[in-house]
């Protein structure tokens, strides 16, 4: 599976997010490849978005979200690892969080990593996925256009996305809480907060 080019991710976050919604996030290690079907991400604004990491500028923890595209930008919280995607123009400082993976591939290696068998509770979250494909500090700035260990791909088997794709305020966050930025696959059982459907996800 070829990753998606550089001028994918180079365009406006909330387009980036709806966008990833169906592709694959690819994780090639010496153990073999294991790789999830995007079902939930989320959009961070720069700095006119409060919840967002670059909202008051940037800092040696939030460089990497300030460019170029297409790289990853990797943090943890409460001790685990959240994945992000960097969009726009260096400088712009955003990034779309990947929140939840529907399993496809390695899904042995998957359950070893995360000790647990039950498929909804290997990727249905940004800290289990992380850690189901182990990813962690080391991928803070790699270039996921570059097809190696770490990639997103395009699923030509990943039938009509945007039919099913809906929005809701994302999850976790003290600020902005309202917004609706936070965009999943309308019941698809690894989503990972509430698949209730507030509003269409119309562009």
């Amino acid at each position: 599976m070829n990753p998606l080019p550089r001028d994918f991710y180079a365009r406006d976050p909330i387009s980036v997010a709806r966008d990833l919604l169906g592709k694959v996030v690819v994780r090639h290690s010496p153990n073999g490849i294991a790789a999830g079907r995007i079902v939930e991400v989320e959009a961070y604004l720069s700095r006119r978005d409060p919840a967002c990491h670059a909202h008051r500028g940037m800092t040696k923890r939030n460089a990497t979200m300030f460019g170029p595209a297409g790289h990853a930008y990797v943090y943890t919280i409460h001790t685990r690892w959240c994945l992000n995607a960097v969009t726009e123009a260096v400088g712009e400082g955003s990034a779309v969080l990947i929140r939840a993976l529907e399993p496809l591939a390695g899904i042995d290696l998957m359950q070893a990593r995360r000790r647990r068998e039950k498929l909804l509770d290997l990727a249905r979250g940004p800290g289990r996925l992380c850690q189901a494909l182990a990813i962690d500090k080391q991928y803070d700035g790699w270039d996921l256009t570059g097809g190696t260990e770490l990639w997103i791909a395009h699923d030509s088997d990943a039938g009509d996305i945007a039919r099913q794709i809906v929005r809701a305020p994302r999850i976790g966050i003290s600020r902005a809480k309202g917004r609706l930025l936070r965009f999943f696959l309308a019941g698809n059982r690894f989503v990972s907060g509430r698949r209730a459907i507030p509003a269409p996800a119309s562009r």
